[in-house]
């Protein structure tokens, strides 16, 4: 019961990607404000380092972290460059924004992150693919590209987004809508006819006459199977007309994502504790063996009985914990307590190491 009241309040996550001038950002603005409408504040992530100028609050905006062109000119990099730099220095940080989504996910029933503008620089980039992770490993996650409708009524333009949409379900596997944005301009149900009617969008592409034009018929066969399972709605970032239809996309999406997706992330997440277990077991099985052979050495030079009757285990155990007292005066877990030679050694360690000393000195007189 606790697992699924805490499912409940999980916040969904979207990532809004699209190309540049697809209407990407005034989407996030037209949906935040639209969720503020329904008294259900989204908690808004920002993270285009380039931009000028928000059209929306962003309550973590990674222009505070990082300067974008202090790391152009600190690195001596270009636009794009200083970007992929400046994203990959935030994901270092991002654990701190999962912290963030947790502390208000009983608030905040939607959490929205806008992305560059040059859309490579996030599906592509390893920043993009651990901040994906991050987030669908521990929310339920939903990809939204954003896609100029305008400039798609070419059928090659056309078959370009829908490639490259295909190419991010696949990158991200993680369940995906397509938003076919400014329709206040042209109405998508020409885009939507092209995806589930084949002659018609072969009759369009009889007007080419090129090489491209075999290319995409070739690529439209292809793509049957991504169109059939596709969700896709047609959205006015301008007018807000389609949100009511983006959303019940969005729910639909979430339930895929708990039906089909999550198992996938827990059994990934079970996968990656086992190595980080065996690993931690392997290193502490070579440092038994390195402090056994310490112990058997010093049996040998110092002929202590206390030492015969000490393991390995033991031996780091007792040297390598504090006591009540320091322990109760630590304030951080973080911090790497100096441990003095003299306040932590037991006797039988301390006489070893005296009687190598000693036969360190004898050895070493002859030839002084």
């Amino acid at each position: 019961m606790a697992a699924a009241s805490e499912l409940a309040t999980a916040p969904v996550c979207v990532l809004v990607l699209g190309m540049a001038g697809s209407g990407k950002t005034t989407f996030v603005q037209r949906l935040a404000a639209h969720l503020h409408g329904q008294r259900c504040p989204p908690y808004v992530i920002n993270l285009d380092p380039a931009v000028h100028d928000l059209p929306f609050p962003a309550n973590i905006d990674i222009r505070d972290t990082v300067k974008y062109k202090e790391v152009m000119k600190q690195y001596g990099l270009g636009p794009n460059g200083g970007i992929v730099t400046s994203l990959n220095l935030f994901a270092t940080r991002f654990d701190q924004v999962m912290k963030f989504i947790e502390k208000r996910q009983n608030a905040s029933k939607y959490v929205i992150i806008d992305t560059p503008g040059q859309i490579e620089v996030f599906t592509w980039s390893a920043s993009g693919t651990i901040i994906t992770e991050a987030l669908a490993s521990s929310f339920p996650s939903v990809v939204v590209y954003v896609m100029d409708t305008s400039r798609s009524t070419n059928p090659i333009t056309f078959m370009s987004n829908m490639l490259y949409a295909c190419s991010i379900l696949y990158k991200t596997k993680l369940p995906f809508i397509v938003v076919m944005n400014k329709t206040d301009i042209i109405d998508h149900s020409f885009a939507v006819e092209w995806m589930q009617d084949f002659e018609t969008f072969q009759d369009a592409l009889n007007q080419e006459t090129s090489y491209v034009s075999n290319l995409t018929r070739s690529m439209s066969l292809v793509l049957d199977e991504f169109y059939s399972s596709l969700k896709v709605v047609g959205v006015s970032a301008v007018l807000g007309t389609g949100l009511d239809d983006f959303f019940v996309q969005l729910s639909k999406a979430v339930d895929e994502y708990e039906r089909e997706y999550r198992p996938e992330y827990e059994r990934l997440r079970k996968t990656l504790e086992k190595a980080q277990n065996k690993q931690k077991r392997e290193q502490l099985e070579h440092l038994w063996k390195d402090m056994g052979s310490v112990c058997v050495q010093g049996n040998t030079l110092a002929g202590s009985d206390d030492a015969s009757a000490m393991g390995p285990s033991e031996l780091i155990l007792t040297r390598g914990t504090l006591d009540e007292e320091e322990e109760r005066q630590s304030d951080t877990d973080d911090i790497d307590h100096e441990v003095t030679e003299e306040s932590h050694e037991e006797p039988a360690f301390r006489n070893f190491m005296q009687e190598t000393r000693m036969k360190y000195q004898r050895s070493i007189k002859p030839s002084e």
